[in-house]
């Protein structure tokens, strides 16, 4: 396709359209505790029309260094958000958002609520059920059962709903919780 077709390739329209959502994003990203470049590279990769883009096209985009986005990449790796895969006949890397990412980000919460429940519990324990510490760390301990409860419910009626629509964009079915 020309770059007609895909205005966000042109360096002059990314900065000009893209590069003030980029960076609003992100800003939205880090203020929920997210890593500052992490967040960058995460909100260039979503903009990008491919969804994914190499280290070179990010340094460019983000005017930033290629060690900055190597340690951006190597987080959202490690956090299951993006993927690496090579360029077909190239050695060169390109880093691609997983598909159905915001499913797939909250569904693998659970084991983090599942942690901080068995943690908190033993916590409201150790502080007893009747002081003023061991209440508010038992109605934690509550909040997150009552989230986890409500999220897989939440997640169960957005994959339904997904389904009925196509699947998203391009028609791909979004992907099943993991095990």
């Amino acid at each position: 396709m020309t770059a007609q077709h895909h205005p966000e390739r042109r360096p002059e329209d990314y900065d000009a359209r893209v590069s003030p959502f980029v960076e609003r994003f992100a800003a939205d990203l880090t203020e929920a505790g997210m890593q500052r470049m992490a967040a960058r590279v995460f909100a260039c990769l979503l903009a990008s029309e491919q969804g994914a883009l190499s280290s070179a096209e990010l340094s460019d985009r983000l005017r930033c260094s290629p060690a900055a986005v190597s340690g951006a990449v190597r987080y959202l790796s490690q956090v299951h958000m993006i993927s690496r895969e090579r360029e077909p006949g190239s050695r060169r890397e390109r880093y691609r958002l997983h598909q159905d990412i915001w499913y797939e980000t909250f569904t693998n919460r659970d084991a983090f609520l599942d942690r901080w429940t068995a943690t908190l519990r033993s916590g409201s324990e150790a502080l007893g059920p009747d002081t003023e510490a061991g209440r508010r760390v038992r109605e934690t301990t509550e909040f997150f059962d009552y989230l986890k409860g409500e999220l897989g419910g939440l997640l169960e009626r957005w994959r339904a709903q997904r389904d009925a629509t196509g699947g998203g964009p391009g028609g791909a079915e979004p992907p099943r919780a993991r095990d």
